[in-house]
């Protein structure tokens, strides 16, 4: 069945239309999208910019090939359809002693979704990305063909669909390698850190230690308090740790848009000043269940809401650090300046091990992620002046958070972009692929 509505990425914008075709059979042929002109791969719509949206074209929903296909034992490799959740595979793995090999900050994604934006989460500096883990993918194409794709088997193909955006083709099932855990439970840690220097030294202390580090950052802060937050890390808790219970599974939900004048510069301010200061310690120990330490916003529906009608963008560089933290110190700089802050600002350093992607996002470095309300053209005039920053330094931007870069960003953020262009499926695109190869 073929409907037809509007569909916003989860920043709420910008606003598209689209002709929708629900996939449910992996084995049947790609439908007839009836003159769409294009199509995209959609699963549950949690990129934030507009990767995720194909305006006047169709969108292939794939949120019912949702199927568990096997299961090895011996290789902990699992074999699911592509439009299986990340929550579903949790609930199901977690019971018997195993976890995904890398997870993003929320749990609403889908394999295939976290297969096309190589996804990468708290343990990058030991895990790498998600698509480190993947060892197959089938792909269907828009003549019919079908292909199996892996390291070995198609490696070029293998490669262009990680981190390809969707753009290869409608990946149909995929077997990832599971992590054994002993509990549920996490032993985590939060520290609290100055400036930005300290959470450099944190980051270099915990890197060894522990598996999963991440931090909040308040983005207002200013002076020799510039970059100062909260850092946090975390291991999976050993068997004979007592457990908690998980948290409910549905916690509030926001039903309406926030208006716009609670989202203003004062009430930045104060929300990052509490934040801050509510751990009154240095340091803290906890003993906590992965959901609240992985997906602290997937317990409040619809969150997105809170950014109000005109929606928000969420801006994610990585700038290379070598011992030198001029590039990210300028980003906070022109942040704090502009006083345009973000209740959420979460700062992470990337390890060495490659991406498998042609456009995979992650290299060595520090990677910086702000949600910021859209208030147009300022918000626009920020950005630019942090897309300079950070292509001076080498850095680029992710491609699965973004509204609105410059072709001549993108390519400048990943040079080898031609790469992928012999892959790309001749019936596919997106409103995001459209933007950065007009010229």
């Amino acid at each position: 069945m073929t409907l037809r509505r509007d569909i916003q990425s989860w920043g709420r914008l910008p606003e598209a239309e689209h002709s929708v075709h629900e996939i449910t059979d992996r084995c049947a042929p790609l439908p007839n999208i009836n003159g769409a002109g294009s199509c995209l791969p959609h699963g549950l719509g949690r990129s934030y910019g507009d990767s995720c949206l194909n305006d006047q074209g169709a969108l292939l929903l794939t949120s019912r090939l949702d199927r568990f296909i096997r299961f090895n034992a011996n290789t902990r490799e699992l074999t699911c359809e592509a439009g299986i959740s990340l929550a579903t595979i949790l609930d199901h793995i977690v019971p018997h002693g195993y976890f995904l090999p890398v997870s993003p900050g929320t749990k609403f994604v889908t394999l295939g979704g976290a297969i096309a934006n190589d996804i990468h989460g708290k343990n990058h500096h030991r895990a790498g990305t998600f698509g480190r883990h993947v060892t197959e993918l089938e792909l269907l194409r828009s003549d019919g063909s079908r292909m199996r794709c892996s390291p070995k088997e198609n490696p070029e193909w293998f490669r262009a669909t990680i981190g390809g955006l969707g753009l290869t083709g409608l990946i149909t099932q995929a077997t990832i390698v599971l992590k054994p855990i002993h509990n549920p439970q996490l032993e985590v840690e939060h520290i609290k850190f100055a400036n930005l220097a300290e959470f450099f030294e944190r980051a270099r202390e915990s890197d060894a230690s522990h598996e999963h580090t991440v931090a909040w950052v308040d983005c207002l802060a200013r002076g020799d308090k510039l970059g100062r937050g909260i850092f946090m890390r975390g291991n999976h808790a050993p068997a004979d740790r007592p457990g908690k219970q998980r948290p409910k599974s549905s916690g509030p939900s926001i039903p309406i848009s926030a208006p716009r004048f609670l989202l203003n510069p004062l009430t930045m301010k104060l929300f990052n000043l509490g934040f801050y200061h509510k751990q009154w310690r240095r340091q803290t120990d906890h003993l906590m269940h992965y959901e609240p330490f992985f997906y602290p916003l997937d317990s409040v529906g619809n969150w997105n809401r809170l950014y109000g009608k005109q929606g928000f963008f969420q801006y994610q560089c990585v700038v290379p650090f070598e011992g030198d933290d001029r590039a990210i110190r300028e980003i906070f700089e022109t942040i704090s300046a502009s006083r345009q802050g973000s209740f959420l600002a979460v700062l992470k350093v990337f390890g060495g091990l490659p991406s498998p992607g042609l456009l995979s996002f992650p290299m060595p470095g520090v990677t910086l992620a702000l949600d910021f309300p859209n208030r147009g053209e300022r918000s626009l005039a920020l950005f630019e002046k942090l897309d300079a920053i950070t292509a001076h330094a080498g850095g680029r931007v992710y491609p699965a958070k973004d509204a609105r870069m410059s072709p001549a960003r993108f390519r400048r953020y990943f040079p080898n972009h031609a790469d992928l262009l012999p892959f790309v499926d001749p019936a596919f695109s997106s409103s995001f692929w459209r933007r950065v190869q007009s010229s």
